[in-house]
């Protein structure tokens, strides 16, 4: 499954495709087919969940079948296709680690012909269990068991710039796990380096984590690293900072650090 995408230019995505890549590979697009239109919930809100399903089937993808997604380099689009899959209930998916590059790196053969794969049956069993909802982070501001970690750059964390929203800032009480603090050179970290930048040991034994970012994307790449961590059962909130913030609830600005 190919996932390549630009948040500054979606045409991108369909053109990279277009030109080349992994032989039999389909492409989702993390517009059109990963996330619903732009609305209150958010910039990139889930998408239909049934209509998602039938795409995949439409594609050949099935129940039956196990997946591999990769983007550009191993970040965030090709993540965005792992945890919905996965929030989707399809348990065999994995990711691409270093993503297309690596790929044609280790000399892998490409090609432009799109893959005509027989429909199958994907049928949607969505986890609640794996996602957190504004209502739920806004109850339990000051628990102490709540830890959220927000994707974001330092800067807009911080509050210090906004590109893309109304209101700079984050949730009262997170922490901030940069998404791009996971990856190396090549890929991501080995295993003891993301417990180390995360601060994995640091947590709670009781922790409830949930991790957010701009708009839910690059949220589910520090999902991703966790697991890799050795850390499960971390949730995403998949409205994330452009859901919360247009719901004008409320916004911290600095550095929460002290907090694990």
């Amino acid at each position: 499954m190919d996932a390549r995408f630009e948040l500054t230019d979606p045409s991108v995505g369909p053109a990279l495709y277009a030109e080349g890549h992994v032989p039999g590979a389909v492409y989702l697009d993390l517009d059109r087919d990963l996330a619903a239109p732009p609305g209150p919930r958010g910039r990139h809100p889930l998408p239909d969940l049934a209509a998602l399903a039938g795409r995949l089937g439409e594609l050949g993808v099935g129940d039956a079948h196990e997946v591999v997604v990769y983007d550009q380099t191993g970040t965030m689009y090709a993540a965005r296709a792992w945890w919905l899959l996965r929030y989707l209930g399809h348990e065999r998916v994995r990711f691409l680690d270093g993503g297309y590059r690596a790929y044609l790196a280790a000399g892998g053969p490409v090609t432009a012909a799109v893959p005509r794969h027989e429909p199958a049956t994907f049928t949607a069993r969505p986890r609640r269990d794996t996602v957190a909802e504004a209502e739920e982070l806004l109850g339990r501001l000051g628990d102490r068991r709540l830890v959220l970690l927000d994707a974001r750059a330092p800067e807009r964390y911080r509050g210090e710039v906004e590109p893309l929203d109304a209101v700079a800032g984050h949730i009262p009480g997170a922490v901030n796990r940069p998404y791009t603090s996971s990856m190396g050179e090549d890929g991501l970290l080995d295993p003891d380096e993301l417990r180390s930048v995360h601060r994995v040991a640091a947590l709670p034994a009781d922790a409830d984590v949930v991790v957010y970012c701009g708009s839910g994307v690059s949220a589910a790449h520090l999902v991703l690293a966790l697991e890799v961590a050795g850390l499960s059962g971390v949730r995403l909130y998949p409205g994330s900072w452009s859901e919360w913030s247009r719901r004008g609830l409320p916004a911290a600005r600095g550095d929460e650090e002290a907090v694990p």
